[in-house]
């Protein structure tokens, strides 16, 4: 058994992008600019969006965060991604979900200019990614394919069972992982909460990748000896042992299932870090085609 360990790869594609955004500077070219938009005070969105920020001030982008109440109405933070969208010094645009309930994801994703989406969830994106052309793919499976592509994973011919179906995760990363291309060339199967015998068809998974947001649902029993498991869950449980009153946990049941895996991620540390890697790739992809159509 294996670590991918998403900390370590993370870093190292930090660390290029870092070295290319130098370059830019050397070439007197504009760097990548990512503008963040969080609305409210969810603790995790503050989490994530602190951790992207904090990332480009390492490699050298710059960056602007967009602070705005709950209370904001869907007009005016339209409002606002209009005039992100019309300042050519922004390259990406992310709004980080989920968002109020007064206010539609649909409207806001579909609102982003799609070669300022660097989430990858606009519809033109989403298109062109099912198309096989160019497009930006969303953070959490571009960041697993840059994983499995580090660690030189062959998936030609193996059978890829995707749990979970949300435009964020699951079905993007099935895309992928049956495009023609290495990683991917699998044979993909999508499990979801309607799936009947979905422990037979997590068996027959030469890989797993479990994206549902229920800890530790995948158990030993549901995994054959030798696969490669993706763990994208990470839910906080309390654990009154820790200091923090609680513990992060996977989707997979890390005891149970490591023995038997060939490769697998861990919680935190894995697929967290490969994210916002992958994010930031996008975001230098956006400044690049910016540079060049400029």
């Amino acid at each position: 058994m294996q670590i991918l360990d998403g900390q370590f790869v993370s870093q190292f594609i930090k660390d290029e992008l870092k070295l290319e955004t130098a370059q830019l500077v050397v070439e007197g070219k504009k760097v990548p600019h990512l503008a963040a938009v969080l609305v409210g005070n969810n603790g995790a969105s503050e989490t994530y969006v602190g951790a992207k920020v904090k990332t480009c001030t390492e490699i050298g982008f710059k960056s602007t965060l967009i602070r705005l109440e709950e209370s904001i109405s869907e007009y005016k933070l339209l409002t606002i991604i209009e005039q992100l969208n019309n300042d050519a010094d922004v390259d990406g645009i992310l709004v980080q979900l989920p968002l109020p309930k007064h206010i539609s994801d649909e409207k806001v994703i579909n609102a982003i200019h799609p070669s300022k989406d660097v989430d990858g969830f606009h519809p033109e994106n989403t298109g062109r990614l099912v198309q096989g052309l160019p497009a930006f793919v969303p953070a959490t499976p571009h960041g697993i394919m840059l994983l499995l592509e580090h660690y030189k994973i062959d998936t030609k011919g193996m059978h890829a069972v995707v749990v979970g179906r949300s435009n964020i995760v699951g079905r993007p990363m099935s895309i992928l992982l049956s495009s023609n291309t290495n990683p991917g060339n699998c044979t993909v199967t999508i499990c979801h909460s309607q799936t009947k015998n979905l422990n037979d068809f997590c068996r027959q998974g030469d890989i797993i990748v479990a994206a549902l947001g229920k800890p530790e649902f995948v158990t030993g029993d549901m995994v054959k000896d030798g696969a490669i498991i993706i763990d994208v869950g990470i839910t906080r449980v309390a654990d009154a042992s820790r200091k923090s009153g609680f513990a992060l946990k996977g989707d997979v049941h890390f005891a149970e299932v490591a023995p038997k895996s060939s490769y697998i991620t861990p919680v935190p540390k894995g697929v967290g870090p490969m994210t916002i890697a992958a994010l930031m790739k996008n975001t230098f992809k956006a400044c690049l085609d910016r540079n060049s159509n400029s």
